[in-house]
């Protein structure tokens, strides 16, 4: 049997997917050039879907109170959620709020009188200096001489520039369900859904291998390059950055300059940053690269309170990063690039431990000192491996990587890729005083120059696997499938060095822009494999799944989104150890692909499971085989529906169906799931002028 289900309906995914209306241009084209007002920015998405939270934000302007703008944030509850609270940010300010009541704890309760709750509430706008890097939805903030107030967000009163403002959410559910945010800006402005724009703008947008990278710019704001451009170079960055974790949209506007900044540029959330207008893209610091680099910095571990060691890669990622693909793209020399990083070898930069930020001089030591060693530690792996591998291939690893990534474990990751010399170079730049010295160009043009093997990535043929069982016999990019909650889900990679030598190849498995999982092999050149990774959902919603570049949507169902009728058992009549046949009907509870393990119960507990995949008005018709070896009445249940069967020495069998609540399935609904979910958890760094 075929489980799969292509879906033709317009389907929003999870975090950071398209907004409605989004079209894609050729790259080079410079994109479409579109006044953009009410732009609206989903976090995910399922419809009317009775599994999953939904969130709607707008966000609206008050040129009457500069500095201040105002949120509502509007739910939907579904039926498996029994209560639920949320926790504003200390600074809002309540206007109204219509289903909810204030707790003692200073949070808002659901009251249960409205399934679309909603609350207003101001923010201020403003924020400048270093505001933090202690907690995730915080930026970090590196201020340029003499600007150590200068602004990071700000409301003018004309136009304004805002963080979406987060919220904490705290639930109890009797099932799983998804959650998803929906984030529009009422009125002249723009958003990816962390950041917005107010005021009047023009959208420039391209698309390259699935993510959409979209620069707004202001009608307030003098955009110092061509707008082709900046796409072409952010489209080039994201060919060249192949770390697994990526956003399915970048979200970038280019602020005006007549405001006293503190940092040149800001990453965020998942993928929305700022950078100032006269930003160049002949700057071996390039601000438009250095901030994308943030984007696809997808690790743990750095945006803690508890010391990890790694704090230094975020920005050392990022600036090295933004003059190694400004060389190789062209719009530097070699001397430009190679003086953006001679400069860590200078004091007070040079006399910093990367490792212990308390030694950093000026908390820039990361930026200089940092971007130094980084290339440092790329060019011994590079020789090391004969060009097979680069410290792309262990950044994506670091994006794989579950929890903090701590230095060890950072280590650990390069002396796997580049071998013991690469983890001492590392080692010594990192955890001393030490400081590498500046490459020649003949250096780098031997490192840098030699060439890896080149893998083709995709969807193999093979059929997905769902809790351990074939569940689509053909699917491709783009398709949708259905698949039930909490099972694994093995997704078979076709990987192929399409090289002219031998390498290791990296297939990876990326959920909502995340590395959910990732597989290395040796292969020779021409050499074929097939990697086969997995991915466990644990909550009902719509998920993006990408390999190399392609798609498939995965549409996450509870095991209450298959309902189960018609129970009986045949024959009638059963002797003591004689088998009986229990057939039921499976079939969508709503207008949606369901899908679901329903497990078969009787007094020994489970005695079979069956995977079920149903399109709407589709049914599918269940049997297990049972026998019982001693007189009595056996009850027996699928779903929420059960049977008790009679067995006896010549006597028939009475069969009644119940729904019995309490028994099989619908004995987990009784149990209620607490939830705590924290939105708005991106991160956020800047880089200063």
């Amino acid at each position: 049997m075929t489980h799969r289900f292509v879906v033709f309906a317009f389907v929003v995914l999870l975090a950071g997917s398209l907004p409605a209306g989004v079209a894609g241009v050729a790259l080079g084209t410079g994109g479409d050039s579109t006044p953009s007002h009410t732009v609206e920015a989903a976090a995910a998405s399922s419809g009317d879907a009775e599994d999953v939270l939904h969130r709607t934000t707008t966000l609206r302007h008050l040129p009457e109170q500069p500095g201040t703008f105002e949120t509502e944030k509007r739910f939907q509850v579904p039926d498996p959620v029994v209560d639920l609270e949320i926790g504003l940010d200390s600074r809002a300010e309540i206007e109204t709020a219509d289903g909810f009541e204030e707790a003692d704890d200073g949070t808002l309760r659901w009251t249960g009188e409205t399934d679309e709750p909603v609350v207003r509430f101001t923010m201020p706008a403003n924020r400048t200096g270093d505001v933090g890097h202690h907690a995730a939805d915080e930026p970090r903030m590196h201020d340029r001489a003499g600007a150590a107030d200068g602004y990071s967000f700000v409301d003018t009163g004309e136009w304004g520039i805002v963080q979406v403002p987060g919220i904490d959410i705290t639930l109890r559910q009797t099932e799983s369900v998804g959650h998803d945010e929906t984030v529009t800006v009422d009125g002249p402005g723009a958003t990816g859904g962390d950041i917005a724009f107010f005021g009047e703008v023009v959208e420039h947008r391209t698309e390259f291998r699935g993510e959409t990278i979209r620069v707004i710019v202001p009608e307030a704001a003098d955009l110092e390059e061509d707008p082709a451009d900046v796409l072409e170079t952010l489209a080039y960055a994201s060919q060249r950055l192949d770390v697994g974790a990526v956003s399915e949209e970048t979200f970038v506007v280019a602020v005006p300059t007549d405001v006293d900044w503190g940092p040149e540029g800001l990453q965020y959330g998942e993928g929305d940053a700022w950078v100032v207008a006269d930003a160049s893209l002949d700057d071996p610091g390039n601000v438009w690269l250095h901030e994308y680099v943030h984007v696809r910095q997808g690790y743990d571990g750095v945006d803690s309170d508890v010391p990890t060691g790694t704090e230094w890669l975020v920005e050392a990622q990022a600036e090295y990063y933004a003059g190694l693909l400004s060389f190789e793209r062209g719009s530097i020399e070699f001397d430009e690039f190679s003086r953006h990083l001679e400069a860590g070898e200078r004091s007070p930069y040079a006399d910093g431990v990367l490792v212990d930020p308390d030694s950093w001089a000026d908390d820039r030591t990361d930026y200089v000192k940092g971007r130094l060693v980084y290339g440092e530690i790329d060019r011994t792996l590079r020789l090391e491996t004969d060009g097979d591998r680069t410290l792309v291939d262990v950044f994506r690893l670091m994006n794989a990587h579950e929890g903090a990534l701590t230095e060890t474990e950072f280590l650990a990751l390069l002396e796997d890729a580049g071998g013991s010399e690469t983890r001492s170079v590392a080692e010594q730049y990192t955890r001393t005083s030490e400081t590498p010295t500046m490459w020649s160009q003949d250096d780098h043009g031997d490192a840098f120059g030699l060439e890896g093997a080149t893998f083709a990535y995709g969807f193999d043929d093979e059929p997905i696997e769902v809790a351990g069982e074939p569940w689509a016999t053909e699917y491709g990019d783009g398709d949708t499938t259905a698949v039930p909650v909490d099972e694994p889900v093995v997704v078979p990679v076709a990987v192929e060095n399409d090289g002219d030598r031998d390498g290791t190849s990296d297939a990876t498995l990326a959920v909502d822009g995340e590395v959910a999982d990732y597989r290395q092999s040796t292969l020779a050149a021409g050499e074929e494999t097939t990697e086969r990774l997995t991915w466990t959902p644990t909550e009902a919603g719509t998920y993006d799944l990408r390999v190399g570049s392609e798609r498939l949507t995965a549409l996450v169902r509870p095991s209450s989104s298959v309902v189960v009728s018609d129970l009986s058992v045949d024959p009638e009549t059963v002797e003591p150890g004689e088998t009986v046949t229990m057939t039921a009907t499976a079939e969508s509870g709503d207008d949606r692909p369901a899908a679901a393990v329903l497990e078969v119960r009787t007094y020994d507990g489970v005695v079979d499971r069956h995977l079920v995949g149903v399109e709407p008005g589709e049914t599918e018709t269940l049997e297990t085989e049972l026998s019982f070896d001693d007189e009595g009445r056996y009850e027996i249940a699928i779903g929420d529906v059960s049977t008790t069967a009679t067995v006896s020495e010549g006597s028939s069998t009475a069969l009644e169906v119940d729904s019995i609540p309490g028994f099989g399935v619908s004995a987990a609904l009784v149990a209620l799931v607490v939830a705590v979910i924290v939105a708005a958890t991106g991160r956020e760094c800047g880089r200063s002028r």
